[in-house]
This record gives C-alpha cells, sequence and structure tokens, in this order.
C-alpha cells in the first residue's frame, strides 16, 4: 500500500469515527431535552444522523470497511455493522480478522448468516465455513447449485496448510485446436474475466491440462494462429495437497500471478492466485508473530478483558516459573553479591545482550525453517556458524563491556570477568537459539511458539549463573 493510500484510508476512518461521535453526541443531547413527542424527534435525528453514515459506508470498499471495524470498540462496531449493506456482509466478513468476524457473526441471526455467504463464490465460502454455525452451513450447502456444492465440499475437504485450501475455481479453459481469433470472440462474449486473469489454461476434453495461454501471447498473435501454436506447455502446476507454503514460495520466486492446480492423473481441478498466496503470507507471518510472543491465538484489539486474559495467561505462567529460577539462580549468589555490590548493577547486561542475541538466532533459524532451507544436513553446520558468530560478538562488545566497567569500577579483574560472561552466554544463546525451534519441529510443534520466551529464560538463568559463577570463583 502506498503512502498516499494509507493517507486516504486512514481519512476515510475518521471521517467514519467523526460521524459516530457526531450521531452519539446529538442522540444524547435530545435525551436530555423536555419536549413533546421525544421519540419522534428522536427517531427524526436519528435517522438524519445515521444516513450521514451509511452514506459513507456505500461508497467503502469491503477492505476498507473492514478495517474501519478492526479499528473500533466493540459498540461502535455494531452500530457501523448494522449500517452495512445486506450484499456486502459476506464480503466483509472475509476480508476480517478472524477475532472480529467472530464479534460480527455472533450479531447475526442464521438469516442473515446464509443470505450473507451465499452470495459468495465456493472457495470463499470455504474460508468462512470454520466460524460458521453447524446449522447455518447446512442451510448454504442445500441453496447452493450442485456443481458449487461439489466445489465447496472438495474445498473443506483439504487442511488449512495445503494448496487445495487456496483453490479458486473460476478459471477459463480452451482447446488445442481452436483459433486464436476463436478465443478472443470467446472472451469478448464473456463480458468480464476473473480477478488476476494473466492466462488461460489449455485442456482437451477430459479437462486433462496440457499447457497456459498467456494472455499477452494471445493478444499479439496471429488470429488466424491455433492456440497449439501459441500456447507455453512448460508451466509451473501445483497439486491440491501440496503445502501451500512452498506454493508462496514459488510465487515468489518466479514472479506468478496465477497457477493451476491439478490432480495425480493431470486433470485441472482449479488454480491458485496471487491474491490468495498473499493473504496466507501475511497470516502466516501473523500466526508467527503472536507465537513467539506466546498468544495462543489472534486476539480482538477490543475483546473483552477475561477473553484477553485467557488468551496471554499461558504462556505469562511459563514466563512466571522461568522468572522464579532465575530468582533463585541469583539467591544461590547473594553472599558474592553482598560483598561485591557492582554484581548486582552489571547483571542485567550480561543476561539482557544475550537475550538479545539469542532472539536474533531464533528469529533467523524459524525464517530458514519457513522457506525450507534447513534440513538434517544443514544444522551442523547452522550451529557452527552461530557458534562462530556469538564468538565473535562475545570477543568485541564483551570488551566493550569490559572496558566500561574497568572504567567504572577500576577493578581490572572485574573487567574480565564480565567480558568472559558476556561470550559465554552469547554462545549459550547462540546454541540454544538453533536448537530450540529444531527441538520443536522435531516433536511436531510450532517452532515459534513461545520460542522468545523460551530463549529469555535460558539467557537471563545461564546469563546470571555465569557471571555471578564467574566473579565468585575470580574475585571472592
Amino acid at each position: 500500500m502506498t503512502e498516499e493510500n494509507h493517507e486516504n484510508l486512514e481519512e476515510k476512518l475518521q471521517k467514519v469515527i467523526y460521524l459516530l461521535q457526531k450521531y452519539k453526541l446529538v442522540e444524547g443531547f435530545v435525551r436530555l431535552q423536555d419536549t413533546p413527542e421525544p421519540e419522534l424527534i428522536e427517531s427524526i435525528i436519528r435517522k438524519r444522523n445515521l444516513s450521514s453514515l451509511q452514506q459513507a459506508l456505500d461508497k467503502l470498499h469491503p477492505a476498507d470497511i473492514a478495517h474501519i471495524l478492526e479499528a473500533l470498540p466493540l459498540e461502535d462496531r455494531m452500530i457501523i455493522w448494522g449500517l452495512v449493506k445486506a450484499e456486502q456482509d459476506g464480503e466483509v466478513l472475509l476480508e476480517v480478522s478472524d477475532a472480529v468476524r467472530q464479534t460480527l457473526i455472533e450479531d447475526m441471526d442464521s438469516e442473515e448468516l446464509v443470505a450473507a455467504t451465499e452470495q459468495l463464490d465456493a472457495d470463499e465460502i470455504a474460508d468462512l465455513a470454520p466460524d460458521l454455525p453447524f446449522d447455518v452451513m447446512e442451510d448454504v450447502f442445500r441453496s447452493l447449485p450442485t456443481e458449487e456444492r461439489e466445489q465447496l465440499r472438495a474445498a473443506m475437504s483439504y487442511s488449512e496448510d495445503a494448496v487445495g485450501a487456496l483453490m479458486d475455481f473460476d478459471v477459463i479453459t480452451v482447446r488445442e485446436d481452436v483459433r486464436i481469433e476463436v478465443v478472443l470472440r470467446y472472451l469478448r462474449r464473456l463480458g468480464e474475466l476473473p480477478d488476476h486473469t494473466d492466462q488461460l489454461f489449455v485442456v482437451d476434453r477430459d479437462e486433462q491440462l496440457h499447457g497456459v495461454l498467456l494472455l499477452n501471447q494471445l493478444l499479439v498473435s496471429d488470429p488466424e494462429a491455433t492456440v497449439a501454436e501459441v500456447m507455453t506447455r512448460d508451466t509451473v502446476k501445483f497439486q491440491p495437497d501440496d503445502k501451500a507454503e512452498q506454493a508462496t514460495h514459488a510465487f515468489e520466486r518466479y514472479d506468478l500471478v496465477t497457477a493451476p492446480i491439478v490432480s495425480l492423473d493431470g486433470k485441472l481441478l482449479g488454480r491458485v492466485t496471487v491474491n490468495a498466496a498473499l493473504d496466507f503470507i501475511r497470516e502466516k507471518a501473523d500466526l508467527e508473530a503472536r507465537n513467539q510472543a506466546g498468544l495462543s491465538e489472534e486476539e480482538d484489539l477490543f475483546a473483552p478483558i477475561w477473553k484477553s486474559v485467557r488468551n496471554r495467561w499461558a504462556w505469562l505462567a511459563i514466563n512466571l516459573v522461568t522468572a522464579f529460577i532465575a530468582s533463585r539462580v541469583i539467591g544461590l549468589f547473594e553472599e558474592s553479591i553482598e560483598k561485591l555490590v557492582a554484581l548486582a548493577a552489571l547483571m542485567p547486561i550480561v543476561a539482557g545482550v544475550g537475550g538479545n542475541s539469542g532472539n536474533q538466532t531464533i528469529t533467523m533459524i524459524v525464517r530458514a525453517i519457513a522457506l525450507g532451507q534447513v534440513n538434517k544436513d544443514s544444522t551442523s553446520k547452522l550451529i557452527s556458524k552461530e557458534i562462530g558468530v556469538s564468538i565473535v560478538n562475545g570477543i568485541v562488545w564483551g570488551s566493550v563491556v569490559g572496558i566500561f566497567t574497568y572504567a567504572l569500577y577500576h577493578d581490572m579483574q572485574l573487567g574480565l570477568v564480565i567480558a568472559l560472561a558476556m561470550m559465554l552466554n552469547l554462545l549459550l544463546a547462540a546454541l540454544v537459539g538453533v536448537l530450540i525451534p529444531l527441538i520443536r519441529i522435531k516433536l511436531g510443534r510450532d517452532p515459534a511458539l513461545g520460542s522468545s520466551v523460551l530463549i529469555t529464560a535460558v539467557t537471563d538463568s545461564g546469563g546470571f549463573f555465569i557471571f555471578l559463577g564467574l566473579a565468585t570463583l575470580f574475585l571472592l
């Protein structure tokens, strides 16, 4: 999104907020007035103010409405949601975050949900299906034509991390033996192409994919030439059970706009588009960011307090346990700290730099795992490389901290001890930063889940133990 578009979106949000505040202010003022027929006056003013809001919302794209809904507290959100046109409900539900979608769905009855869902394509309904009540999905199934019903059933049969879950069934197919001029006439009769169409799929009578006809090639080719003479036979294609993450990497690597999805026997099933790939990447990035912070699920910014507490408590409890462990490590060296008070002032430096270094390492490893760059053969090389980086950083920054410590306390031994402790804690951070995500992968867990909490716990406790232990051995 360009800066200009971003500013326009913020302007739209501020306009809606202004109209909403104006409506609430006027409504509250009318209720305070002692006038005849107050209900009638309130109704007239309410309709006038809501009309301004309605007109503002009617001009907005569903994605913009979704952004506004996510930025509003729950009470205001419900007022705006009630003003969204019924024909836009389904598209807005697709655009909002999962957490906000839940609050909107809870405000709708079954008839409204069915009506909103029926307006969507099969692949879009499949995206909404996990959040919809069972009886609503049954009604939606019954209301769909047979072909769309089968498409929806197929889309819902794939796991969330499979290419099939990203599949779009809106494809245009042509035959090899027709002339380019016939294809152009066919497209003109359609009147409108599916979104993100950059190629047509060339199939035979059994829907077997033979290649693709690029639109830019179609437009410049001789109208009398056949599709077979112009088409591209070698194309990137996927099977529905392929990993969606690998497919998104292919989109990035080959600059794809669309790609066909075929069955094991080569039959064209649908396509995956760049917008679906980008949505998957964004959602995965959001999930990894939440996991690293120890959040169990996506959280509505304006969710009820108790719901937010439930979402955050688990890793806070783990963090509390690790904090107690760190405090007991410090407790082991109480006598050393009493004899040399400077140790208490210097401890956070060792732990803090170690934690930061560990988080850098773990971020690099989690990203490499996501990109498929980590395998069994590379594990030892990764550990060696990160240890090498930590040794260099330990020497450089340990020396800086050692010199700084000497300048403050005029104690050469103390400077050397903190420099050595810094290097050892950075080594520990590097080793653990590589091992935590790899071990979690081995156990079938998300490598990013709680990683920052775990690495901080290790570098804090380890840093305190290393620094205070060395100080006890060499200074006291």
